[in-house]
C-alpha cells in the first residue's frame, strides 16, 4: 500500500508587507509633487481650470447671465477673473502708479467686490465740476492701460463728501458724482475703444464715504472717482439683455451707425 505523503508546507513570504509599504511611498509622493506644483501654478491658469472644473461638475456647457445664456467660448482669453487674478493687476497698477509718482492720487485695494481703483477729486475734476481737468487724461490713460483686455463688468462710481451743492446744473450731490462717472465712462469709451455694454456709471452722492466727513483731509478722500472691476462671480450675475449691444450695431442701417449727414 502506497504511503500518503503529507502536504508540502510553505512557508508566508515575509516580505510581502513591503509592496504594501511601497506603493503607499509612492502615492505620498504623488501627492507631494501635486500640491507643490499647485503652489508655484500661475494663478490666471488655476482660475481658468477651476471655471471649468465648476462647469463639468454643474453639468452646463453655458454660462447663465442674468436672462440670456452665454457660451463658454465668449469668454476664452480674457474670461471672469477669480480674486487671485485680480491681485495680479493690483500688483501691476501699482508699479505703474509708483512709476508715475501718483501714490496720493490713485489707490487700488482689493476688496469683496473685486479690484476697486479709487481717484481723488483732485487728479480729474475741479471742485464742484464734472469736466475733466487738462492733466487728467494722464491718470485715467494709466489706468485704462493698466486694465486693456479685461472682459469683466466695469463699474464708474461717482463719490462727494457731505457738503451740500445746489447749482443749476448740479441741484444735489447725485447730480454731481453721477456726471463725474458718466464724463469718465465716455472717456473710456471714445478714448480707449471700451465696450459700452461692459462699463457702467454710478452715483453715490456723499452717502458711500470711505471716512467720517469732519476734516478737510477726511472729506477730500471722499472726493473720489472709483473704478471697480468686478470678481468673477459678481460679473457673472449683472444683468444683460437678450441682445448684446454688437447685435444692434449689426441691426442698425449703416446710415444710422455714421450718424446724420451734414
Amino acid at each position: 500500500m502506497a504511503r500518503k505523503r503529507k502536504p508540502r508546507y510553505t512557508p508566508d513570504n515575509a516580505d510581502r508587507w513591503l509592496l504594501t509599504y511601497a506603493d503607499l511611498i509612492t502615492l505620498l509622493l504623488a501627492f507631494f509633487i501635486v500640491m507643490y506644483s499647485m503652489s508655484q501654478i500661475d494663478a490666471k491658469k488655476f482660475g481658468h481650470v477651476a471655471e471649468a472644473l465648476q462647469g463639468v461638475l454643474r453639468g452646463r456647457d453655458a454660462i447663465v447671465k442674468g436672462r440670456s445664456i452665454i457660451n463658454r467660448s465668449e469668454f476664452e482669453g480674457g474670461g471672469p477673473v477669480k480674486i487671485g487674478n485680480l491681485r495680479l493687476i493690483q500688483t501691476k497698477l501699482q508699479q505703474a502708479i509708483a512709476e508715475a509718482h501718483l501714490e496720493d492720487k490713485v489707490k487700488p485695494i482689493i476688496d469683496e467686490r473685486g479690484l476697486v481703483v479709487h481717484v481723488t477729486e483732485s487728479a480729474l475734476f475741479d471742485e464742484a465740476q464734472a469736466d475733466l481737468k487738462q492733466d487728467a487724461t494722464r491718470t485715467l490713460n494709466l489706468v485704462a492701460t493698466s486694465l486693456k483686455g479685461l472682459a469683466e463688468v466695469i463699474r464708474i462710481e461717482g463719490h462727494t463728501d457731505s457738503r451740500p451743492i445746489n447749482t443749476p446744473r448740479f441741484p444735489s450731490n447725485w447730480e454731481l458724482s453721477t456726471a463725474r462717472a458718466a464724463t469718465v465712462v465716455r472717456f473710456f469709451i471714445k478714448e480707449h475703444q471700451w465696450r459700452p455694454d461692459q462699463i457702467s456709471a454710478l452715483g453715490y452722492g456723499e452717502f458711500r464715504p470711505l471716512k467720517p466727513n469732519d476734516t478737510p483731509e477726511n472729506m477730500a478722500q471722499n472726493r473720489r472717482v472709483d473704478i471697480v472691476v468686478l470678481s468673477a462671480n459678481l460679473s457673472l450675475s449683472e444683468p444683460s439683455g437678450v441682445y448684446s449691444y454688437s447685435d444692434s450695431l449689426r441691426q442698425k442701417p449703416p446710415a444710422e451707425l455714421d450718424g446724420p449727414k451734414p
